[in-house]
């Protein structure tokens, strides 16, 4: 856990509590290490769920809501993995190169992403659900969600 949280004088904070002052905590710029690299089916249970897993792919269904993520909470990073669109999104994704880009995505899309850190914004009016197959490779690390 972040030394951060340890520290706090707070009662203890459910997994909802704490993912909220870790997003806080974020929003205001500091630096969170550890809860970073936290596993997001961990961190994020109400959004993310193990399909499968075994030592070559992790499978994990992400369910968003609008205005939030579509296959992570704020910037994140994933491994090499592939997206399989289960139902319609409009999302914004920021690189982290700052660049941005709009894309339309139909339930029933799929298509293969490198390994990379972004931020990715459900704009439409409505939840969206993705499953996301990360390849367990040599340079495999969780997503961070």
């Amino acid at each position: 856990m972040n030394k951060l949280l340890k520290k706090c004088a707070c009662p203890d904070l459910s997994d909802a509590g704490r993912r909220d002052a870790l997003l806080m905590l974020a929003a205001l710029g500091v630096p969170l290490g550890a809860a970073q690299a936290q596993d997001p089916v961990k961190m994020e249970p109400r959004s993310y769920r193990l399909v499968f897993e075994n030592d070559k792919v992790r499978v994990l269904e992400y369910v968003s809501r609008p205005g939030l993520g579509v296959c992570g909470t704020g910037k994140h990073s994933h491994p090499d993995h592939v997206t399989i669109v289960l139902s319609p999104a409009k999302v914004k994704v920021t690189r982290a190169d700052g660049s941005t880009f709009i894309n339309d995505l139909k339930a029933g899309d799929a298509f293969w992403d490198p390994a990379a850190t972004h931020m990715a914004e459900n704009i439409a009016g409505s939840g969206a659900r993705m499953v996301l197959v990360e390849i367990k490779d040599k340079a495999w690390k969780p997503a961070t969600g």
